[in-house]
């Protein structure tokens, strides 16, 4: 975090902006969240990593780019940064979270590995808490530090009421930078992948790792919205497709300090929320509002907060 300067202080550019719109709109996430739990506070554990070469896992430029082996890759976004409208009740404000690309791994029926299409909103167990261990017959579990992620979703339109009954797909890399399904090593793990309807706070919970930072991109968790649980079956049935930027200052920690994730450390110092290829065209606002907020420590893992708004 940066210090307030003497009498020579000077522009700090824009990541010290971003630093300091994230410290506001956190503020702001907790407050936000206390309203819709009712003033019950939540806190969550943190997070960890697995084990694979990160060079497999590109998804760079556009993020477009072909899935491992002989997939297509089909998803095309270019992180426009999308639904920039703000609610402000007075006492509550919340943000539209701007739709991002999913990338080219998302499992989500939109693309296909070695000409089979990938869709695990399909299989049997995918609604769970708990993604760190693979399902549906295969075994494995991602190591990495914990954390526990709370999403509460609100609605921008409706002066930030919470959204109960909605389903969320998470899905991230894992801490050597590569995806379930579709990298090397880890195509028969379907790990770090998993769907959670909101309970009556527009609240609901995922325990993972802390993801890598691999080359080109900075270190995100990717999610996608659907009306409810029953149609969290295909990419054509989502509300939203974005994605998470993880705080420069517990990167920085995890990567460091954190056994597996050595790898990152080199990749981090190559990339800033403005230089990459999906934050980097949104404003200090949006970024801010895209980064989780996280207490906790990288002994005992992390617990991390954030609001999802969306135009219901």
């Amino acid at each position: 975090m940066h210090t307030l300067h003497d009498e020579h202080e000077h522009d700090l550019g824009l990541q010290h902006d971003l630093q300091v719109m994230a410290l506001r709109l956190r503020e702001r996430r907790r407050l936000l969240g206390l309203i819709a739990a009712g003033g019950a506070s939540l806190t969550l554990p943190a997070c960890g990593g697995g084990s694979d070469d990160a060079s497999t896992d590109t998804d760079t430029g556009t993020d477009t780019g072909t899935s491992t082996g002989t997939g297509t890759g089909t998803s095309t976004g270019t992180g426009t940064g999308t639904g920039t409208s703000t609610t402000d009740t007075g006492s509550t404000t919340c943000l539209a979270d701007p739709t991002e690309t999913q990338g080219p791994y998302p499992a989500d029926g939109s693309n296909s590995v070695n000409g089979s299409v990938v869709n695990v909103l399909t299989q049997s167990g995918v609604v769970r808490s708990d993604i760190r261990s693979s399902f549906g017959g295969l075994s494995g579990t991602a190591a990495g530090l914990r954390t526990t992620l709370t999403i509460t979703l609100v609605d921008v339109n409706n002066s930030c009421a919470p959204l109960s009954g909605y389903a969320i797909y998470l899905w991230h890399c894992t801490r050597d930078g590569t995806y379930s399904l579709y990298s090397s090593g880890v195509l028969n793990q379907n790990y770090l992948r998993g769907v959670q309807t909101t309970d009556a706070n527009g609240q609901c919970t995922f325990v993972t790792i802390f993801p890598a930072c691999y080359s080109g991109r900075w270190p995100h968790i990717h999610f996608e919205v659907y009306k409810s649980a029953n149609s969290a079956s295909s990419y054509t049935n989502k509300l939203l497709t974005s994605q998470m930027a993880m705080p420069a200052d517990v990167c920085n920690a995890v990567y460091a300090q954190v056994s597996g994730y050595s790898a990152s450390v080199s990749n981090l110092s190559k990339v800033s929320l403005s230089s990459d290829n999906v934050f980097g065209d949104n404003t200090a606002a949006q970024i801010a509002w895209q980064t989780p907020a996280f207490t906790g420590d990288i002994t005992d893992g992390y617990d991390a907060t954030i609001s999802i708004g969306l135009q219901a």
